[in-house]
């Protein structure tokens, strides 16, 4: 179910959260969003002093982004924070006036900006995606972890198969002389989704998992991980979450730091500058994070080169 939350604190300014499928108590308290909270308001700009935050989730329906964008539009916010490319399409769809901040992989080739350096639109915030690079890093990790692997399972929902990111992956699996094909979440993406796709795979004509870099994920982090657990193959995960909710790896940019970015573009917005000059910001470094743990269940060994070049070892 989609969900609204309008807050009650008079406030001078009021801005609109949509999360693709976050709840919106997570919009209150998961880690990413307080660090969006905590640098909005050392800018100036407190939630419940001088700032009314109206709080949206799509629910991870995403047949229903197009309506939920269109309801948020009609309460003209001054600004609009939200994420993933579906998402901000569907809001990019319903306001070429409103300013939009969003976390996506690249604005350009989704056609939400004309440059990074120069957005030219409504729409300005912080990439998560260093191309095919990214892509193919993520499976050079797996294949680290499985040298004689040559078939990789991505999973992604029905529309993130057909759009820029996967075919990106795609290349990067070509170059790498890896087959890939992908398990199909549909478009509903709720835990049964999950179980469905997992439940009508054949794992045994898979050797490692690549898991697309969907913020929906992180609302079904734990079952995403369990099933993926039960294959005993190898995953590499987007999210430093899904690493400690016991996923095996992650290659990552830090979220924290790129909602603390997003939280200055949105003071710049509240100061009166227009998102069309706004420099979309791009990651400069990403973590890869190890779970030993996870490892050990799956019944492989983690190569030591991978364990000295972590950021992180979770055991």
């Amino acid at each position: 179910m989609s969900g609204i939350s309008r807050a009650q604190p008079p406030g001078k300014r009021r801005i609109a959260v949509v999360a693709p499928s976050r709840s919106i108590e997570s919009l209150r308290t998961n880690s990413y969003n307080r660090a969006f909270l905590d640098e909005l308001a050392r800018l100036g700009f407190a939630e419940g002093q001088n700032l009314v935050i109206e709080r949206y989730s799509g629910g991870g329906d995403m047949d229903r982004y197009p309506e939920l964008a269109r309801t948020v539009v009609s309460t003209n916010p001054e600004a609009i924070l939200t994420s993933a490319g579906p998402m901000t399409l569907a809001l990019r769809a319903a306001t070429q006036s409103i300013p939009i901040v969003t976390i996506i992989g690249d604005p350009v080739v989704w056609g939400l900006a004309a440059s990074l350096a120069r957005p030219g639109g409504n729409v300005t915030g912080v990439t998560v995606d260093a191309g095919i690079e990214l892509h193919g890093k993520r499976l050079g990790l797996l294949r680290e972890i499985r040298p004689n692997g040559s078939r990789v399972a991505y999973l992604s929902s029905s529309q993130a198969w057909k759009q820029p990111q996967a075919s990106m992956v795609r290349e990067a699996a070509q170059s790498s002389k890896l087959s890939l094909s992908q398990v199909d979440l549909g478009s509903d993406l709720d835990d049964a989704a999950y179980e469905t796709a997992f439940a009508s795979t054949d794992w045994t004509k898979i050797d490692m998992l690549l898991v697309s870099d969907e913020p929906e994920h992180l609302s079904h982090g734990k079952t995403l991980v369990d099933l993926a657990t039960r294959t005993r193959l190898p995953a590499c995960y987007p999210f430093h979450d899904l690493v400690v909710a016991g996923g095996l790896m992650a290659y990552y940019r830090d979220l924290p730091d790129a909602f603390r970015q997003m939280a200055a573009q949105m003071a710049q917005i509240l100061s009166g500058q227009s998102p069309t000059e706004i420099p979309f910001r791009q990651p400069t470094a990403f973590r890869l994070s190890l779970n030993t743990k996870a490892a050990q269940k799956i019944g492989i060994t983690l190569p030591q080169t991978l364990l000295i070049s972590a950021n992180e070892v979770i055991e």
